[in-house]
């Protein structure tokens, strides 16, 4: 099982942070797609192919960040990244949209830009928020894993991520922790992702990537099967 994993991109070097933490989820079996929000559409054909071209030129160039050249791409018009992007998690039922932190943030910290409070509202989707700077990691991964407990999807998907990568899963309060992820709130509609002011609090203190998982929706990596001897 792979989780459909939406990667936020406008390229940004903020954006680059999500690209980098889409790459380490995809070493944990997700499976990407690049998405970018237009915010309008012209009425003149010449000047709305070229706008569509450049999107799916900014689109390849994320791509090649990748290395990944044939990983899914698609284009939305939206008014708002946020509204286009829940939309689209929602109509390709994506388990995961990735956002890079906002464009003020501290390197090394994590802060919620305005498209990803959008999907922190009652989004369709967990929702992964990168470290300003993460791009510079050398070697991003993920060894030891953070819950803030809470709803049992948030363990449940930290255990699957755990046994994915040959993780530990810890107390949240680990000051030394490769990703940490968040139980939506108990009174979050099922399935959808609602934070309360004490997960927002630590989301904003956190220093290692961010997962937040929808109520009672825990998502679900594959453990690779054994070799053959």
């Amino acid at each position: 099982m792979s989780p459909k994993t939406i990667i936020s991109y406008d390229d940004t070097l903020n954006d680059h942070d999500a690209l980098a933490l889409g790459s380490v989820l995809r070493a944990a079996g997700a499976e990407l797609q690049l998405a970018y929000v237009r915010h309008t559409t012209q009425t003149d054909r010449s000047r709305e192919e070229l706008d569509q071209s450049q999107a799916n030129a900014l689109l390849e160039r994320g791509a090649r960040w990748l290395d990944d050249l044939a990983v899914e791409r698609r284009v939305v018009v939206s008014a708002s990244t946020g509204d286009g992007l829940a939309w689209l998690a929602a109509d390709e039922g994506a388990d995961i949209v990735v956002f890079g932190s906002d464009y003020r943030t501290a390197a090394g910290h994590v802060e919620p830009g305005t498209s990803a409070r959008r999907l922190l509202d009652r989004g369709p989707s967990a929702v992964a928020i990168a470290p300003a700077n993460y791009r510079n990691n050398r070697s991003p991964s993920i060894r030891t894993i953070g819950v803030l407990d809470g709803d049992s999807a948030a363990r449940e998907t930290a255990d699957g991520i755990a046994d994915r990568l040959g993780a530990t899963v810890v107390a949240a309060p680990a000051a030394k922790i490769d990703l940490r992820v968040v139980s939506a709130r108990p009174e979050a509609p099922e399935g959808r992702v609602m934070i309360s002011s004490s997960a927002e609090n630590t989301i904003e203190n956190s220093t290692a990537p961010v997962l937040v998982v929808p109520r009672g929706k825990a998502i679900r990596f594959a453990v690779p099967a054994p070799a053959a001897a």
